[in-house]
């Protein structure tokens, strides 16, 4: 179709300019990153769109409130990592190692640079990207004191991932993981060992924790 208006035409059917601008910067507003602040009032870096799922403010406070006393010093593992914010509010708790695994390229960028920020040089701090399951093999022989799980919820990993994370013996003895999903019909994945000590529900969000059940 002719940009060009022919004799005859409805010139009042023709766009403004005005019209036509703003429907070429609309998809760029819609798809500006939204603001997100940790504990210590630090902000991070987000990406735009729907690619990662950062936990809710209300959620991540929850589940440091639960673990609190017990970050400082401790070996935390992100599995699913997003942007980085729980890691990196670990790292702002005292954490003294975090290791994070993210597929996505870009997300990886970002929590370089989210951890980067907030972390001090006697913290150490990894981002592995690539596959979950495969690149959980790479860390057989560590192991970590809390475990934070949130893939996507329908992406069919949690029973791989939490199978993946107890044959590799990720879970430290006196360590727990906390599975986050929805709170609408999720049935928690029976696990080998372990046990559930607490179910937490947050709207639509739902955290189960997990430890190893007593012998």
């Amino acid at each position: 179709m002719s940009g060009v208006a022919e004799s005859g035409d409805d010139l009042t059917k023709l766009p403004t300019i005005a019209q036509l601008f703003q429907t070429l910067i609309h998809p760029v507003v819609m798809q500006r990153p939204m603001s997100l602040r940790i504990y210590g009032h630090r902000q991070l870096k987000t990406l735009p769109g729907n690619d990662t799922r950062p936990t809710s403010s209300r959620v991540r406070a929850a589940i440091f409130n639960i673990w609190q006393g017990s970050i400082t010093n401790c070996r935390w593992l992100d599995v699913c990592t997003g942007i980085g914010a729980m890691g990196a509010e670990a790292l702002c708790r005292g954490a003294k190692q975090v290791i994070g695994i993210e597929k996505s390229p870009r997300a990886c960028n970002v929590i370089q640079q989210n951890w980067q920020k907030v972390a001090d040089y006697q913290q150490q701090w990894q981002v592995i990207r690539g596959d979950i399951l495969q690149k959980l093999t790479q860390l057989e022989g560590q192991q970590f004191d809390r475990i934070y799980f949130d893939p996507p919820y329908a992406s069919g990993l949690y029973q791989p991932v939490l199978e993946a994370i107890a044959h590799y013996q990720l879970l430290e003895t006196q360590g727990e993981i906390a599975v986050e999903h929805t709170s609408q019909g999720w049935v928690a994945p029976a696990v080998a060992n372990w046990e559930i000590c607490r179910e937490k529900v947050y709207g639509s969000t739902g955290i189960t924790f997990y430890r190893y059940g007593e012998s």
